[in-house]
């Protein structure tokens, strides 16, 4: 079982994000799979979109939370391709499912546009078996004061304690807009209360997907790159 799951925490995202996730992922995945919304508040989301409360425990807050999804008891089975909400499918993404299959797959961090050799993961886009990874979550749990006061994000720590089990997508597959697609040294410009670039983005063959991370966000991105995609 193939299983697209994305997580909203909180006022940050509102539930257009869910929606237009959920929508571009129809658009450019063949294989079968289950669109799952983990999330304590549903309200606005799409009725056809299947949701999983977030427990209430006090560390499942901001990107913490989605180290829920390696915990033994989340209820999932199968295949997990997780996204996070600022991200734009923009092309066909059945190799997320089928490459390395059986292996935890991530996305190697963005600065490494700046540092060649850079070794840290960003959660933005993942991949795993269910139940395979738990250990993440279960020692998360056990010492989440001492990780959350040691590390940015779960993706650090993600970083740290996965290490032997990290296997890094091909970095043309998943690329930064701003920093790659787009590049350092561009200057967004603000029109109509929509941030656009000076350029339009460099769109490899082989990119698929384009993550948002910072700002801006799809939702206050005025590229017609967005436009046509982000919907």
């Amino acid at each position: 079982m193939n299983h697209v799951v994305c997580v909203k925490w909180g006022p940050k995202y509102i539930s257009q994000y869910v929606n237009v996730l959920n929508s571009m992922v129809k658009r450019h995945l063949t294989v079968p799979f289950t669109f799952h919304c983990i999330t304590d508040d549903v309200r606005g989301l799409d009725p056809n979109i299947n949701t999983l409360q977030l427990p209430k425990d006090p560390w499942i807050k901001t990107w913490w939370s989605k180290l829920w999804m390696f915990g033994e008891q989340f209820p999932l089975q199968g295949n997990i391709l997780y996204f996070d909400l600022d991200v734009v499918v923009h092309k066909n993404i059945d190799n997320l499912f089928s490459y390395n299959q059986g292996k935890f797959m991530i996305i190697r961090d963005f600065n490494r546009c700046r540092v060649k050799e850079w070794k840290y993961s960003n959660s933005s886009v993942m991949r795993w078996e269910a139940g395979k990874m738990n250990y993440l979550y279960e020692e998360f749990v056990a010492n989440h004061n001492r990780i959350m006061s040691r590390h940015h994000g779960d993706q650090d720590w993600i970083t740290q304690r996965a290490n032997e089990d990290i296997n890094h997508w091909p970095d043309a597959w998943i690329r930064s807009y701003k920093w790659e697609m787009i590049g350092f040294k561009d200057t967004k410009l603000r029109q109509n209360n929509k941030f656009i670039f000076r350029k339009p983005p460099t769109i490899e063959e082989t990119n698929s997907v384009a993550v948002f991370h910072g700002e801006p966000k799809p939702f206050n991105c005025g590229d017609q790159f967005v436009i046509d995609n982000w919907k």
